[in-house]
């Protein structure tokens, strides 16, 4: 197994994570398997019950997982499928260490950081290294090198580097090169972050460089000299137009042929799949103006899987996605506000929890079914189309969610299995879930299949109670596994399309998710 393990200095934020997948990218595209492990220093267990106002969203994996963000990127870049293991935190090795050490596994010995910690890190390292049957494993560790937090990671993989073979670990450093007033690209930066790493017993193969402007050659000889590595390891990473396009910024700068050499391998293929998908996105002309009405807008990365979903399928296209966040609650404080949407091509409501901004999301799904705008709704977005129809159309003036308020129409419940239930969690609907389509829906034609598979992320559900009632007036539930809905959509409706499941997690810069693929057709066929 060969590794390559991806550090960042100077700053947090520096796209680290966008990096790393990128490099993996570049070795996929020379013809090797390539997995990838996210190391997060936090103390949480996982992602899933951090704010993602705090975070970022919360990317659900296969197995049902709740993980960073990074995740996601891994998944997207390398066209791979990553579980819960593939995100190692501090709570979960410190978890492990001490029910380790309540079973008497460690012998009556003093329980420390080092051995046991670092033991414990790298032992999840390597199983899920070899239990993935790639051939090559990103590990990025998470945080800034530096921070204390991240301390036993850095000790655990200067370890593994010693235990392995010199040329199966490979280290790249991902620093900031700025630019003073002038103009004048400052090493210092990057030199001290380089020192801190090597004062930990770490040297890096490579170092990418973060900058604005094409790092120049003048600058990279001086990082050369001062970080003890050669001119042609010191990898330019400056801005791109779209983050799909950094792989081939990266090959280009000659960060491929440089990684196969330490790692002792040579390029089997050059896949061209992401170059033709870049060049097609760069050819793009029309454009979509889109309304994603819900609750995180001041955040993006929020909704990050959303935003490059729609991306995915505006390439597909071949449309621009111009993506408007817009603040749920403004429609709840200023309702005849709601009209504004009238200038967008199509309105997604998003998934969430808790009550603040529903009531907006409601108004939005009315304006999108009235006024026959495409619509999409993901998961939440698919209750509050549920709780609008019931209101408006069916004249359940207090239909709602048990999980927002009291009331006489529970539209969205707990299903009988999951009430009396005091672990919440065990009532979460986490990862996939079998699903099957009704033929000749538009769920149907979308996915071209009589049954998917889908991730969720969700605890309450359509109410069965409601179900032919609301199919007889006109909204259909095209999408079921056994007496859950999965599916819900308005036939005659130019494209009105919501699912109790999260379709973003799956879409892929070269395989757009369907649901979302469909959406954007309908909006540019609109403005066509």
């Amino acid at each position: 197994m060969k590794y390559v393990i991806v550090t960042g200095g100077v700053m947090s934020g520096l796209g680290k994570g966008i990096t790393a997948a990128s490099m993996g990218r570049i070795l996929k595209n020379k013809g090797y398997d390539v997995t990838a492990i996210k190391i997060d220093p936090y103390i949480n267990i996982d992602a899933g019950t951090m704010s993602p106002f705090q975070h970022g969203e919360v990317f659900v994996l296969k197995d049902g997982g709740e993980a960073d963000l990074d995740l996601g990127n891994y998944e997207r870049f390398l066209d791979i499928e990553l579980t819960r293991e593939h995100n190692i935190t501090t709570g979960k090795v410190y978890q492990a260490v001490i029910n380790k050490e309540r079973r008497g596994d460690y012998l009556g010995k003093t329980v420390q950081i080092i051995p046991h910690v670092t033991n414990e890190i790298k032992e999840r390292l390597r199983n899920v290294a070899k239990n993935s049957g790639a051939q090559i494993c990103l590990v990025e560790v998470g945080g800034t090198v530096g921070d204390i937090e991240s301390m036993p990671f850095l000790e655990a993989v200067r370890q593994l580097h010693n235990e392995e073979d010199m040329e199966d670990v490979v280290f790249i450093h991902v620093t900031l090169v700025p630019m003073d007033p002038q103009g004048e690209q400052k090493t210092k930066p990057t030199q001290h972050s380089v020192k801190e790493l090597r004062q930990l017993g770490l040297h890096p193969d490579m170092i990418v460089t973060r900058c604005k402007m094409p790092v120049l050659p003048g600058t990279k000889e001086k990082i050369s000299l001062f970080c003890d590595v050669p001119a042609k390891a010191v990898i330019s990473a400056h801005d791109a137009e779209d983050i799909y396009m950094v792989p081939q910024r990266l090959e280009i700068e000659g960060a491929a042929e440089y990684l196969l050499s330490k790692l002792n391998l040579k390029s089997r293929d050059d896949l061209k799949e992401w170059d033709r998908m870049v060049e097609k996105m760069r050819s793009i002309s029309g454009s979509v103006d889109v309304a994603v009405v819900g609750k995180y807008t001041d955040l993006e990365d929020s909704y990050l899987s959303i935003r490059e979903s729609l991306k995915h399928a505006g390439i597909e296209v071949g449309c621009k996605i111009n993506a408007y966040w817009l603040d749920a609650e403004d429609y709840e404080k200023e309702p005849e506000s709601i009209n504004q949407l009238s200038k967008y091509d199509g309105i997604l409501v998003p998934g969430g929890f808790g009550v603040r901004g529903t009531e907006g999301k409601i108004f939005a799904v009315k304006y999108a079914r009235e006024n026959n705008k495409p619509y999409l709704g993901l998961c939440l977005g698919m209750q509050t189309a549920v709780i609008e129809f019931a209101r408006n159309v069916l004249g359940y003036e207090n239909a709602n969610s048990s999980e927002l308020a009291s009331t006489e129409h529970p539209v969205i419940d707990l299903l009988p299995e999951q009430e009396g239930v005091v672990d919440m969690g065990a009532t979460m609907r986490l990862g996939d879930y079998f699903a099957e389509l009704t033929p000749g829906s538009l769920a149907n034609r979308l996915y071209g299949s009589d049954a998917i598979i889908e991730r969720h992320r969700h605890r309450y559900e359509v109410n069965p109670k409601y179900i032919d009632e609301m199919e007889k007036a006109g909204l259909k539930f095209t999408g079921r596994n056994k007496n859950r809905m999965e599916i819900a959509e308005i036939p005659g409706h130019k494209f009105f399309f919501a699912s109790q499941f999260h379709p973003e997690f799956k879409s892929r810069p070269n395989r757009p998710s369907p649901p979302f693929l469909g959406f954007v057709r309908a909006m540019f066929e609109k403005t066509d």
